[in-house]
């Protein structure tokens, strides 16, 4: 079992089991949840996501660039984004892996894709090894 928090430790979840998937993505919208030029996901089936405190979780839907709804689970009281789902992520979240307590889980699971490649920063050079998709869904 992997724990995770926000950086005002209001907010905690667990995650059962290990990822099905990590990526690195270059989405707008992963920027700016990260602050950062890019967000590592955890792929985590819902089921095995579970909010251990949830006090200070609040919700912010808005739509993607493919214009469906995505909703971003984030600390009321510091603004960390824990991790972000919608309706069309057929049951999974994509966990922040920047939130997860353990340094040693972030390393269990190196990312395996790199998504939104198009909007990489420039300076940038592609993951080794990591598979490069232009779009999320291509």
């Amino acid at each position: 079992m992997t724990s995770g928090s926000c950086l005002c430790r209001a907010a905690k979840v667990t995650i059962k089991g290990d990822p099905l998937a990590a990526a690195m993505c270059h989405c707008l919208d992963c920027r700016k949840t990260s602050g950062s030029a890019f967000a590592i996901n955890w792929v985590v089936p819902g089921s095995q996501l579970s909010v251990t405190d949830g006090a200070s979780l609040k919700e912010f839907t808005a739509p993607a660039l493919s214009g469906n709804p995505v909703t971003n689970h984030f600390c009321g009281s510091c603004g960390t984004t824990l991790w972000r789902d919608g309706p069309k992520t057929q049951g999974l979240c994509y966990v922040k892996a920047g939130v997860l307590d353990d340094s040693d889980a972030v390393n269990m699971k190196k990312p395996s894709a790199e998504i939104f490649t198009t909007r990489r920063i420039e300076w940038m050079k592609p993951m080794e090894g990591a598979l490069q998709k232009k779009e999320l869904m291509e």
